[in-house]
């Protein structure tokens, strides 16, 4: 809910092509979501809870308007003079059954949520069902947590390795050492 689609999607492009210096081809990803934290709201000086406005406003409010946005964002791409180097990643941050998976099975590389075992276990499974629903592969989509929130540990390797076995494949970044940067 921070940006225009049409912008946002030029802003990634951007960002791509510096990304791209030296090797012709861009290493960004784009991480999207329907955004959920009031601080963030506040701190950008977006209003909060007031509908049809930037801002926070109702958690179905937010989601409609995420539904919308992410093709729209991928649609514009290609549309832009220049064009991204390639087709540029999205990662879609958030675990919401029936709405945020959805757009996760449509159109994410990757999938970032957070949770216990017993949750992303099942989240998993509901995203894998939104997947058959629209005949997309689920491997298809990275998964991703991170270890160090919520008391789901402090990026311990045991930790972290029953999160690979879950199929959360992307470690965040500096949090685990050892045998999972492997995976």
């Amino acid at each position: 809910p921070f940006r225009n689609p049409d912008l946002l999607a030029d802003m990634a492009r951007t960002i791509d092509h510096i990304s791209a210096k030296g090797s012709g081809v861009g290493r960004f990803i784009l991480g999207l979501g329907a955004g959920w934290n009031q601080r963030d709201f506040e701190e950008y000086g977006y209003g909060v809870g007031e509908p049809g406005e930037v801002g926070l406003g109702t958690v179905g409010e937010r989601l409609t308007a995420f539904e919308a946005a992410v093709p729209r964002v991928l649609a514009r791409m290609p549309e832009l003079a220049p064009p991204p180097t390639r087709r540029i990643p999205i990662l879609i941050g958030g675990a919401g059954e029936r709405r945020t998976l959805k757009v996760v099975a449509e159109h994410a590389d990757l999938w970032h949520a957070f949770g216990d075992e017993e949750t992303l276990r099942h989240k998993s499974i509901v995203l894998n069902e939104h997947c058959a629903a629209i005949g997309r592969d689920p491997a298809e989509i990275e998964r991703s947590t991170g270890t160090s929130v919520r008391g789901l540990g402090v990026g311990d390797p045991e930790t972290a390795e029953r999160f690979v076995a879950l199929g959360q494949v992307l470690p965040a970044l500096g949090v685990v050492e050892g045998p999972l940067n492997a995976h």
